[in-house]
């Protein structure tokens, strides 16, 4: 659930930083963010998790 919630964020902060920079307009947000709430309802939806959290493990175990 953290992770879950930790990545809704930062991808709010994209798509706020691309609305201020780089011209995002707000229809174009809105669309995006209902293609998002349709696809978590289609049959890949668990693919595109078990990528999501594969990608997060996998930046999560970098050392610097």
């Amino acid at each position: 659930m953290i992770l879950s919630m930790s990545g809704v964020v930062l991808l709010g902060i994209i798509v706020f930083l691309f609305f201020k920079k780089d011209g995002l307009k707000a229809s174009h947000a809105f669309v995006a963010s209902l293609f998002g709430f349709y696809m978590a309802s289609t049959a890949i939806a668990p693919s595109i998790k078990a990528g999501g959290e594969s990608l997060a493990s996998l930046l999560g175990g970098i050392k610097f």
